[in-house]
């Protein structure tokens, strides 16, 4: 049976550690450097001939270079007779360019899901995308794992009365996402509408449902400046809500995030590893970690030795 190997691109090395800790193996040995004119090299470090090859490389930091990385990865170990490449995208590029907004823009997550098959990558695991119809630009399988038990067991865990709380959609497209934790605590379940001008401002906030004297937990799959969470959370306490908490998969905070999240009126700002925090952390103490990559290891693990992932979006292995 071919073995599992796991590679890790440079732009999450301690996340893609943890998963092969937690797999019981070491990383792959692969070097990726910048030639003096800027392109990308890469060089694998051990035979990958026949084996079940896993890259893992989130979609953060330098993103285009990073993107670059894991094509020349996929592809570097596919010509070298990788029995399968399975890319393990944490956080997924260009997710937010998953449909045309205005007449002559582009889809640029299908274009990064062509690139992908492209080089050579047999299987994506990524986790909550932005828009969940990006599964179905690939023409390969796609796993999009589900932070959702991980955000309970955190919530369960460290909001001693989260029984009387309210789980709070920041906009009209994450309220799929917010009710569904909402349904599995048993808890009230609010609304925040957005007016927007364009994109990036918002104009004003409406709120719908009751979040007075309770605790309100935003969720939402991503925060990149913040401006949407840190004018909710000011909404949610002119509303009346005691503490506001935000619970977000993919913290990329960029841009003014940061002095906008310190400036808010969080209790705390929660994410998962899937970006890494390590430098935000340092400039902000209301930023919390959930861990993630057991989840991700199990998928590598149980996709290894076929079986279903399914299971994962209902438990949190342990």
């Amino acid at each position: 049976k071919p073995n599992i190997k796991i590679f890790s691109g440079s732009s999450h090395q301690d996340l893609s550690q943890k998963i092969a800790d937690r797999l019981g193996l070491e990383l792959g040995k692969v070097v990726t450097k910048k030639l003096s004119n800027q392109e990308t090299c890469v060089e694998i470090g051990e035979s990958v001939q026949g084996e079940d090859v896993y890259i893992v490389q989130s979609g953060c930091g330098e993103i285009n270079d990073n993107l670059m990385e894991l094509l020349i990865m996929i592809n570097a170990c596919k010509i070298a007779s990788a029995g399968r490449v399975t890319a393990v995208i944490p956080c997924f590029p260009y997710a937010r360019q998953d449909k045309r907004g205005e007449s002559r823009a582009p889809i640029s997550a299908k274009l990064v899901a062509d690139m992908l098959s492209t080089a050579g990558a047999d299987h994506i695991i990524t986790m909550d995308l932005h828009a969940s119809q990006i599964q179905g630009f690939f023409d390969i399988p796609v796993d999009n794992l589900c932070a959702e038990p991980a955000v309970l067991k955190w919530i369960k865990e460290q909001i001693s009365d989260w029984r009387s709380c309210t789980i709070v959609s920041p906009d009209a497209g994450e309220v799929k996402r917010a009710t569904s934790i909402a349904d599995r605590l048993n808890v009230d379940f609010a609304l925040i509408h957005k007016v927007r001008k364009k994109a990036g401002e918002v104009d004003g906030m409406v709120l719908v449902g009751d979040v007075k004297y309770r605790v309100a937990i935003l969720v939402d799959d991503m925060a990149d400046t913040c401006g949407t969470i840190c004018h909710a959370a000011d909404k949610l306490l002119s509303a009346g809500a005691t503490r506001v908490y935000a619970i977000l998969t993919h913290g990329i905070f960029s841009g003014p995030a940061v002095t906008r999240i310190n400036s808010a009126g969080f209790e705390a700002v929660v994410v998962t590893n899937t970006v890494p925090q390590e430098d935000k952390m340092k400039h902000c103490s209301k930023i919390q970690v959930i861990d993630i990559s057991m989840i991700l290891a199990e998928a590598i693990r149980r996709i290894h030795s076929g079986k279903s992932v399914s299971y994962l979006f209902s438990h949190v292995p342990l």
